[in-house]
């Protein structure tokens, strides 16, 4: 059983940068709802002295967390979902755009105890936008949806492939810089009726520049012409993971390929249904959306 003092199971806490809470405070000032959602992170949980595990991340919705529990810990679960320990008692979670204010984290022990501690993840003020039109009413087409069906299909089956991948363990890095022009969790009201939430982070730095691996990742589906997505690049990031990119004007990496962070996957474009050139990145952990300027250090 490996030992730690007691200052090495307090969790770190992540503090916001100056510039992101002047931000923070002048979105207030300008619209409470129309404010870009909010990318601070809160306070991490404290965990008392009889629980053997260290936390990080960012505890708010669309957030995420990293977890290492000491050698006696045989399980760890967050809520529903049973969390997959490496050898060195490392794991990984995420919470929903929609995640609820708690979650209950439970540790099992090898002689059958078990500790249980409950997580606070803040809420987000998203971008709302009420708009005084009816909601479009009625379904895709049965021709659309024969030729979107099988697209959806691969789409799904991409994003539940498990591979060796690592780079869940890594500080993220930006795919590409450039205008944000959409966030995360972006929402439409029509006449009280709720629209999709936009989900992901839109990039747009220019048709043509080259885009690239936020993290090390295995890539599990890399196609041309999705009815919607146009050139699409799925990258696994490992334990439940892993990145979209859309839109691509062109990619260079193919499925299969061992992809390292910082390297190359392709070039910005407009392909599928897209109103300008922009690289479209969304997160998933297993069934939760992310937002990835959580996993960014230096977003703004």
């Amino acid at each position: 059983m490996r030992t730690r003092d007691a200052a090495a199971r307090r969790l770190s806490v992540i503090k916001p940068t100056l510039a992101r809470r002047m931000w923070w405070l002048a979105a207030l000032v300008l619209s409470a709802a129309m404010a870009p959602a909010q990318a601070r992170t809160p306070t991490a949980p404290d965990l008392t002295s009889s629980a053997q595990v260290q936390l990080d991340g960012n505890f708010i919705q669309g957030g995420w967390m990293r977890g290492t529990a000491d050698a006696d810990v045989t399980s760890v679960t967050v809520g529903d979902e049973a969390l997959t320990l490496d050898d060195s008692g490392q794991f990984f979670a995420a919470f929903d755009r929609d995640a609820a204010a708690q979650v209950q984290l439970t540790l099992t022990y090898e002689d059958g105890r078990s500790h249980r501690q409950t997580l606070n993840i803040a809420a987000r003020k998203w971008q709302i936008e009420h708009v005084n039109v009816a909601k479009r009413s009625g379904g895709a087409s049965e021709a659309w949806w024969k030729k979107r069906e099988p697209e959806w299909n691969a789409i799904q089956g991409a994003r539940a492939k498990q591979t060796d991948a690592d780079g869940w363990r890594q500080s993220f890095i930006w795919p590409v810089r450039g205008r944000i022009s959409g966030r995360f969790g972006a929402q439409r009201i029509y006449r009280g009726e709720p629209g999709s939430y936009h989900s992901g982070l839109d990039i747009a730095p220019g048709a043509g520049k080259p885009f690239v691996a936020p993290a090390d990742g295995v890539v599990v589906l890399a196609v041309q012409g999705f009815s919607l997505e146009g050139n699409l690049l799925i990258l696994d990031h490992g334990n439940g993971l892993n990145s979209a990119f859309l839109h691509a004007q062109s990619l260079a990496v193919s499925e299969g390929d061992v992809v390292t962070q910082g390297q190359l996957l392709g070039r910005v474009g407009s392909s599928g249904r897209a109103t300008g050139p922009h690289l479209h990145w969304s997160l998933k952990w297993r069934d939760a959306r992310l937002d990835p300027l959580l996993f960014l250090p230096d977003a703004e």
